[in-house]
């Protein structure tokens, strides 16, 4: 019988290698539970993996063993109990949303534009049907980036022309040489 010590950097990124070095009826020894898995179902995962090669799990700071059948009672007990606590949580949550709903609140961000923003898209409306300024004038002139004036325009209900978008200034072709 071999007891691996295997620190949880390691065990994270290589966690197919130590298993694949491990024999029958050795153990592995860990600090805490939940430093061995991401999840629970991760955690599950893995000692099934480790029952079917006839591997046992000793946890120093928590009350399982795997290699007594009470070990494997109290772990799957704990299991069972995070999955039921998981379940609980997820119901609760969805009551919740249903309840907020039933009263006229709705989660999630606030759909259209701020007030701010709402200005910014009728100017951005404004010197765009205007054709004196490029669009990349435009973008500078209001600070903005190309896809939120095409999305304020869009939020105005400006048609969008193919060649205002190319529409380029002296300046611009002079930058371009």
């Amino acid at each position: 019988m071999c007891s691996y010590f295997i620190r949880w950097e390691h065990w994270r990124g290589l966690c197919i290698e130590p298993l694949n070095e491990i024999n029958k009826n050795d153990v592995i020894i860990i600090w805490k539970l939940d430093r061995l898995g991401r999840s629970l179902k991760n955690l599950i995962d893995l000692i099934n993996t480790l029952n079917e090669k006839q591997v046992g799990l000793k946890s120093i700071n928590d009350p399982v063993d795997t290699t007594t059948a009470q070990g494997r009672l109290i772990f799957n007990f704990f299991g069972s109990l995070a999955e039921f606590e998981r379940e609980l949580i997820k119901e609760r949550t969805l009551a919740g949303l249903e309840a907020a709903r039933g009263k006229g609140n709705v989660g999630g961000r606030p759909k259209g534009l701020t007030k701010k923003a709402q200005n910014i898209a009728l100017t951005a409306e404004y010197l765009y049907k205007e054709e004196k300024l490029s669009v990349n004038e435009i973008l500078d002139q209001l600070a903005i980036g190309r896809a939120t004036l095409y999305r304020y325009l869009k939020y105005r209900n400006v048609p969008v022309s193919a060649s205002m978008q190319r529409k380029t200034t002296k300046h611009e072709i002079i930058e371009i040489i």
